[in-house]
C-alpha cells in the first residue's frame, strides 16, 4: 500500500508556514492524541508526557537564525529542512536539518570521527545535522503534527535518510534529541550518543531564601558571599523581558556577547540582526538580565522562557567583577525561577562550576546514522564505552552537589 505522506526538502524556514511548523514544534496542550515521536508509553500504559513549550524550535527562533545570516552558508549552515506533507497537503511531520560543512557551533563534539573519516580515505563533511543552531538545549527533533502517527513519523526518518543519499552527505546527527526520541531511533539503526549537562531543579521553594536553606551550611554561606562581592562596587541588576526590551539593551548586550566571545572562543556565532530579529518576533520569551555601574550596562546574559523552564544562553561583560558571572547567569535565573515558579534552569553545556551554585547533573541525548559499516562498528564501540563513563560522571557527581544529605 503506497504511503500517503511525500517528503520534501525546504531550503529555508521561509518556505514553511510559521504556523504550521509551530503545530508540529509545540502543539497545544489540548491536541488530540500522543505526539507521534515521543511514544505511546507502550501496551497498556498511559501516553508519556507531552513535552512542553520550547522556544528553540520555534518557527521564530529559526528564522531569526537564518535572516540574520548566522546560521548561513557562509556560516557553513546550509538550511536543508526536510517535511512531510500528508495527502492534502498539510504538514505532517518536519525536522530542522542543515547541511554542515564543519562541526562548531554544535556542542557534540565529533572531531575525531572526522578524523577517523579523513585516514580511512573517506569524507566526513559535509554531514546532515538535525539541531537548532547553536543550541546546547534538549527538545524534540522529529517535529510531528498531532493526530498523525508513526507512519509520519517514520517516513520523516526515511526522508533524512533518502535526502542525506541524495546529496553524498556522510551522515546523520540529530543532538540534544529527547529521551524518547533517542531511544526510538536507536531501535531504528542510529548510533546512541549521550552527555552531560547541569541544570537547577526547583523543588517548589517559596524564595531564594528557601532553596539556601536546602543547601549546607558552607555552601549556603558561599553563595551569599558571592552575591554580595558581585554587587559591592555600586552594581545593579535590570530584569527585562517583552516590550521593555529596546534596540539600545540590544546594542550593549551584543557589545557584551560579542567582546566575550571574542576572547574565549574566537569567532562569536551569532550576528547583531538576530538579536533584534527575536525582540521582533519572541520578546515574551526572552529575559535579558542587564548589570550597570555608574549608569552604565557592563554584562548581561540572555535567557529564554519555555512554560516551565528557564534556558540560560549567552553572556558578556566588558568589566571584570568578582563574581558578577555568577550573579547574572546563575543567581538570578535561580530567583526568577523560583519567583515564577518554573520547574528548572536549564544553563548551558558544560561548567562543573555550576555543581556548587545549585545545579545538578542529568544527561543529553544524541543519535547518528553512520551508513558505513566499519567506521559505524568503531563509533559504536567508543559510544558504548562513553556511556558508562558519562553515567559514572553524573552519579559521582550526584554525590558532590551543595544540598545537605537529607536532601
Amino acid at each position: 500500500m503506497p504511503s500517503p505522506y511525500k517528503v520534501h526538502i525546504a531550503q529555508s524556514m521561509s518556505d514553511i508556514g510559521a504556523a504550521e511548523w509551530d503545530a508540529c514544534a509545540n502543539p497545544k496542550p489540548d491536541a488530540p492524541g500522543p505526539i507521534a515521536g515521543l511514544g505511546s508509553g507502550g501496551p497498556n500504559q498511559p501516553p508519556r508526557q507531552r513535552e512542553r513549550f520550547n522556544p528553540f524550535i520555534t518557527h521564530a527562533f529559526l528564522s531569526a537564525l537564518e535572516t540574520s545570516q548566522s546560521a548561513s552558508p557562509r556560516a557553513g549552515w546550509v538550511a536543508t529542512h526536510v517535511v512531510v506533507r500528508d495527502s492534502a497537503g498539510g504538514l505532517a511531520a518536519a525536522a530542522p536539518a542543515y547541511l554542515k560543512t564543519h562541526s562548531m557551533g554544535e556542542y557534540v563534539f565529533d572531531h575525531a570521527w572526522a578524523d577517523a573519516y579523513h585516514r580511512s580515505g573517506l569524507k566526513y563533511y559535509p554531514k546532515l545535522q538535525v539541531a537548532s543552531p547553536f543550541t546546547p538545549v534538549t527538545g524534540r527533533r522529529l517535529l510531528v503534527a498531532p493526530g498523525h502517527g508513526e507512519a509520519a513519523r517514520e517516513a520523516l526518518i526515511g526522508g533524512l535518510r533518502a535526502w542525506r543519499n541524495k546529496i553524498g552527505a556522510s551522515s546523520i546527527h540529530i543532538t540534544f534529541s529527547t529521551e524518547e526520541e533517542w531511544e526510538r531511533l536507536g531501535a531504528s539503526g542510529f548510533l546512541q550518543r549521550t552527555g552531560q549537562q547541569f541544570h537547577f531543579v526547583n523543588k517548589g521553594y517559596a524564595d531564594f531564601d528557601a532553596f539556601l536553606g536546602d543547601l549546607s551550611s558552607r555552601k549556603r554561606k558561599m553563595i551569599r558571599r558571592e552575591r554580595k562581592e558581585a554587587l559591592a562596587s555600586g552594581i545593579e541588576i535590570e530584569l527585562l523581558t517583552g516590550a521593555d526590551i529596546q534596540e539600545k539593551h540590544w546594542d550593549a548586550f551584543f557589545l557584551f556577547y560579542t567582546d566575550t566571545g571574542a576572547r574565549k572562543w574566537g569567532t562569536p556565532y551569532l550576528r547583531r540582526p538576530f538579536f533584534s530579529a527575536i525582540g521582533a518576533s519572541m520578546a515574551d520569551r526572552v529575559l535579558l538580565v542587564m548589570a550597570k555601574r555608574n549608569g552604565v550596562y557592563i554584562a548581561g546574559a540572555i535567557n529564554f522562557m519555555g512554560d516551565d523552564a528557564l534556558y540560560g544562553r549567552n553572556w558578556g561583560a566588558i568589566e571584570e567583577h568578582p563574581f558578577l558571572h555568577f550573579e547574572v547567569c546563575y543567581y538570578q535565573a535561580i530567583e526568577f525561577a523560583i519567583s515564577h515558579s518554573l520547574s528548572r534552569v536549564e544553563a548551558g553545556a558544560q561548567g562543573e562550576h555550576k555543581l556548587s551554585r545549585g545545579y545538578g547533573p542529568v544527561a543529553t541525548y544524541s543519535a547518528h546514522d553512520i551508513p558505513d559499516e566499519r567506521l559505524a562498528r568503531a563509533i559504536d564501540d567508543y559510544l558504548q564505552k562513553e556511556r558508562v563513563h558519562i553515567d559514572a560522571a553524573i552519579e559521582d557527581y550526584g554525590e558532590l552537589t551543595p544540598f545537605k544529605k537529607e536532601s
